[in-house]
């Protein structure tokens, strides 16, 4: 039995020993949060998949890379099955020596002026022909040109051969009208935009229509891929805010409001770069590919309304 004092012998005995604490042969490991491990691994998968994916787009062939850029149709029906009756086949020959099929539309009646059409990366010719027919009732004539490996034409698209394309279509539209550059016009679409502005700063026309400008090429992918080196993966690059800073002529761009390809704000830096002042004009409702892009009332309104006011081009009103 113990009472509350000390047991003398406890003294004599001296100080108890007490055993070592038991120390867990685990490794203990701070625990982190579910959704933190969760994050960190899908930015490691990420990160890894921007790297093998750029890797891989550097290393295909630059045919492979420039499939991604241009969809060219190969096959182009006859003028009048398109509604251009009247239209001349046309070979442009380019400084490089090919030989390029072009439809050269007259204008109805005595021509105010002639517009060279520069499609987009896709189609062929016959796809604008109903903004041909538009500009015929106008008093304008049009060159429809088909780029090097569209329509069936010879050779493969690059930045280089449609500049080389526009210039010539330049040279032959100047000669089969018989108009001067002061009463030429470029009309440029898409990623035929770009060429048209490096012909305005080289060969000043009458006045520049640029339907859905951008920056340059590379703004396109970038807003979709931020975190890809388009600058690096991209052959083609066509910086049209760089060329169109060297024209300083009458100048109006067109954007659609629903564009989601090439946003409104992409056109309005390309204005902002021109050299002289420009007119930005946004069809609302419009997508890229909408008709109302292509031969719309509003569109075509515009068009008239500036070359008139700003080109001095005595353009007509249509036939009602």
């Amino acid at each position: 039995v113990r009472t509350g004092r000390a047991d003398p012998r406890d003294r004599a005995r001296g100080p108890v020993a007490r055993p070592p604490p038991v120390r867990s042969a685990v490794h203990q490991t701070p625990v982190r949060a579910p959704g933190r491990l969760l994050a960190i691994r899908v930015m490691a998968q990420f990160a890894l998949a921007s790297i093998v994916f750029g890797l891989v787009f550097l290393v295909l062939p630059l045919g492979v890379r420039d499939a991604l850029i241009y969809f060219p149709s190969k096959t182009v029906p006859p003028p009048a099955e398109v509604g251009l009756a009247g239209a001349e086949d046309l070979t442009v020959v380019t400084r490089d020596g090919l030989r390029l099929r072009a439809w050269y539309v007259p204008a109805a009646g005595e021509p105010v002026g002639a517009v060279l059409v520069l499609h987009g990366n896709a189609g062929h010719r016959a796809h604008r022909a109903p903004l041909a027919a538009a500009l015929r009732e106008r008093g304008l004539a049009t060159l429809l040109l088909d780029y090097r490996g569209f329509g069936g034409n010879p050779g493969s698209p690059s930045q280089d051969g449609l500049l080389a394309d526009s210039e010539a279509a330049a040279v032959a539209l100047e000669r089969r009208s018989g108009l001067d550059r002061a009463r030429i016009v470029y009309f440029g679409e898409s990623i035929g935009t770009a060429p048209a502005a490096w012909l305005a700063a080289h060969r000043p026309p009458a006045a520049v229509v640029l339907r859905s400008p951008f920056p340059s090429l590379t703004d396109v992918p970038r807003r979709r891929f931020p975190w890809l080196p388009v600058g690096w993966l991209l052959r083609d690059h066509y910086p049209l805010a760089s060329w169109i800073a060297g024209y300083d002529g009458p100048l109006l761009a067109i954007a659609g409001s629903r564009d989601d390809l090439i946003p409104v704000r992409y056109s309005r830096r390309a204005v902002d770069a021109a050299g002289g002042e420009g007119r930005l004009v946004v069809v609302e409702g419009a997508g890229h590919n909408d008709p109302a892009l292509l031969d719309g009332d509003e569109m075509l309104d515009a068009i008239s309304g500036f070359l008139r006011d700003d080109a001095g081009l005595a353009v007509r009103d249509p036939a009602s």
